[in-house]
């Protein structure tokens, strides 16, 4: 595995593939299902998690339609399915503990597992390894997020 980057306090693993718009990673298993969350940059836009909905395993869900909703106190939003399947697993911990999102978005705080329709097709709309990086160091200056709460606090002290 490639070693992880950090920008702006801001996780980006180069061995995912990314939704960038809607802040989304899709990570394919060794079994041929594929995890999907929500990265780091977007659980720091959103803030902490409150509350979350995730499809229940053995429903369809299609390209780009929602796999999960998350909802912050600033934020409610889907989770879209840019890899088209059958969710086959969900996380249930994060209905006890959504703000496993947000302390480890890339691990514990993963959202759902699916069975891919086609792969293939899907992975050709997602970006991965040194673009994702450029793109999402991108997103993230476009856009103003720091992912460190003393990296966010520092910010607000110098840009008011």
């Amino acid at each position: 595995m490639a070693e992880e980057t950090v920008y702006r306090g801001c996780i980006i693993p180069p061995d995912l593939y990314y939704d960038i718009e809607n802040q989304v990673w899709f990570r394919i298993n060794e079994d041929g299902t594929v995890t999907v969350g929500a990265t780091d940059i977007g659980q720091a836009r959103a803030g902490k998690i409150i509350n979350i909905r995730i499809k229940k395993p053995g429903r369809h869900v299609p390209k780009g339609k929602p796999i999960a909703s998350l909802e912050s106190g600033k934020w409610t939003g889907p989770i879209p399915a840019d890899i088209e399947g059958e969710v086959v697993e969900r996380n249930e911990e994060l209905f006890d503990n959504p703000e496993l999102i947000n302390e480890d978005p890339y691990g514990k705080g993963w959202i759902a597992k699916i069975k891919p329709t086609n792969l293939e097709r899907d992975l050709k709309d997602l970006v991965t390894g040194e673009e994702a990086i450029k793109k999402l160091k991108e997103y993230i200056d476009r856009e103003d997020v720091n992912c460190r709460e003393d990296l966010a606090q520092i910010s607000k002290k110098y840009y008011k």
